[in-house]
C-alpha cells in the first residue's frame, strides 16, 4: 500500500475550506487538486472523496453568494478526483499535498481533461449537472482504495 500523509498545513487548508473561510478568488485549479488529495488520503475511497469535495465546494460557493448550479461542475469534480486517485497509485509516497503535487506536476495542467473529453461534452450543461464518462479516452479507475 502506498504511504500518503497530510501536513498540519493541509489540515488547516481543509478546515478553512470547510468553514468557508478560504477566499473564493484563491480557490484555483491547484487548490482543487490539493483538496482532492486531502480527501483521498482521509477518506480512502473515491466515492466518499467525491461526496466530501462536492459538499465543500457547494458550501463554499453558497457562502460566497454564488449559485452552485452556475459554478459547480459535477463531471470535472469527479474526473479530477479519479485523476488524483490514479496518480496516487503511481506514486510511492508523499508527506503532504505539496509533496504529492511536486511529484505529479502534470496534474497542474487544467487542460488535461481535454485529452479525455471533447470540449463539446466537457463544457456542456449536462456535464455540469451530472457526471459523464469520457468520450475520448477513459480515466484509469483500476483501484478503489488508496
Amino acid at each position: 500500500m502506498n504511504d500518503f500523509k497530510l501536513s498540519d498545513d493541509d489540515r488547516a487548508f481543509r478546515d478553512s475550506v470547510a468553514s468557508c473561510d478560504f477566499p473564493i478568488p484563491d480557490f484555483d485549479h491547484a487548490a482543487h487538486i490539493r483538496l482532492a488529495y486531502v480527501y483521498l488520503v482521509e477518506d480512502q475511497h473515491t466515492d466518499s472523496a467525491i461526496r466530501s469535495m462536492k459538499s465543500a465546494l457547494h458550501a463554499l460557493l453558497i457562502h460566497a453568494g454564488i449559485d452552485p448550479s452556475v459554478k459547480y461542475h459535477e463531471t470535472m469534480t469527479q474526473a479530477w478526483i479519479y485523476a488524483v486517485h490514479h496518480f496516487m497509485h503511481q506514486t510511492e509516497s508523499a508527506d503532504c499535498a505539496k509533496d504529492f503535487i511536486q511529484q505529479n506536476t502534470v496534474l497542474l495542467d487544467s487542460n488535461i481533461m481535454l485529452s479525455h473529453y471533447s470540449a463539446e461534452l466537457l463544457f456542456s450543461d449536462q456535464a455540469r449537472r451530472h457526471f459523464l464518462a469520457p468520450d475520448l479516452e477513459s480515466i484509469p479507475r483500476d483501484h478503489e482504495d488508496v
